[in-house]
């Protein structure tokens, strides 16, 4: 599309959002970036319409975006400016004190504060890592038969888990168990580290089974932990208020939200728009989920997204999930450099699970 029918679509857009009717040439042809006449705007609706981006409800009605219209207004969009420096302090303020905030903290504060502003449903997914492996397991003494077992992933991802033994481990113990791990784990993607697995190491493991079990043990508690998707959904409460979504589905949606981890996933790049009439695992009918990625160093982390209705107003809402995005980002990469640190000072241990 040429630049014209570009302006003229989320000109379309704009108005249709904003009253809900179908928009025709002429009111269109009387905004004041619209230097043309009525005839040229109706040409090149007709033209987008062709294209699939608009569509014509009746004969002699205006038209209103389809899905590919809303998709190709919302890419102009969030190629669009950042919020003021005022705007984000006050963003900032919501999230708390940042020294004091864990990753999980981040995502939850992040939801809540997103909701707020948005007045809509927002949802956070942290993702299970799909082609991950892991990249080192090691074992800390921390006190009289208290062991922590420390793993890290190739894609950032840090587990520990606190061990009670019945025996202080020796240096032929330490040292045998951390080769072990070398030979039979390093390398290994997570998705492979099943409870089967683990059995066969711990019998693999000869006459140092009884004593080295429990690390074991702790190993495979911490592979559960990172083969699940954490989701955090904040703000329900504000379907049930909106008026064009029905009240039964949204009633559906918070039964079933954990099905929305199968939406959110990591296939997509900038913004993703998924339309409840469009896709069949989004229960909502007549409503968008605005989803953005959001990173962990140099790998995506998880997503964060805007449920409301499809007539949503993007041109707000965009810079928000993006201000957002950026900030969690930014945040958990710090928290993550910050727990490396502390587990390599051995300091800063866990509980004992």
């Amino acid at each position: 599309m040429d630049a014209r029918k570009r302006r003229i679509l989320s000109a379309v857009v704009d108005l249709y959002i904003r009253t809900g009717e179908p928009v025709g040439s002429k009111t269109i042809s009387q905004l004041p970036d619209i230097h043309v006449s009525a005839a040229t705007v109706r040409n090149d609706m007709a033209v987008l319409e062709e294209l699939g981006y608009l569509e014509q409800p009746h004969t002699s009605a205006g038209r209103v975006p389809t899905f590919s219209g809303y998709r190709m207004y919302i890419e102009e969009i969030s190629t669009g400016g950042s919020l003021p420096a005022e705007e984000r302090a006050r963003l900032d303020a919501m999230l708390g004190d940042e020294s004091e905030l864990t990753e999980e903290l981040i995502l939850q504060s992040a939801t809540t504060a997103l909701s707020q502003i948005t007045q809509c449903a927002t949802v956070v997914s942290n993702f299970a890592p799909k082609y991950s492996v892991i990249s080192k397991v090691d074992v800390i003494p921390t006190g009289k038969r208290m062991y922590v077992v420390l793993l890290i992933t190739s894609d950032g991802k840090i587990k520990n888990r606190a061990c009670r033994l019945q025996f202080d481990l020796t240096h032929e113990h330490m040292e045998f168990f951390k080769h072990f791990m070398e030979e039979n784990l390093e390398g290994v993607s997570v998705s492979d580290l099943s409870e089967e697995k683990m059995e066969q190491m711990v019998m693999a493991m000869g006459t140092y089974m009884m004593t080295l079990t429990p690390l074991v043990q702790g190993i495979c508690e911490m592979s559960k932990d990172l083969q699940q998707s954490d989701l955090y959904v904040s703000g329900e409460q504000n379907l049930f208020s909106c008026e064009e979504l029905d009240k039964g589905e949204v009633a559906q949606f918070i039964l079933h939200k954990r099905e929305l981890s199968n939406l959110l996933d990591d296939s997509f790049q900038g913004i993703k728009v998924v339309f409840g009439q469009e896709d069949g695992d989004f229960v909502i009918g007549n409503s968008s989920m605005l989803v953005s990625k959001y990173q962990k160093g140099d790998h995506t982390a998880g997503s964060l997204g805007v449920i409301g209705p499809m007539r949503l107003n993007y041109a707000k809402i965009i810079p928000y999930i993006e201000y957002f995005t950026e900030k969690i980002s930014h945040l958990i990469t710090e928290e993550e450099a910050y727990e490396e640190k502390a587990l390599t000072d051995h300091t800063d241990l866990p509980e004992e699970s």
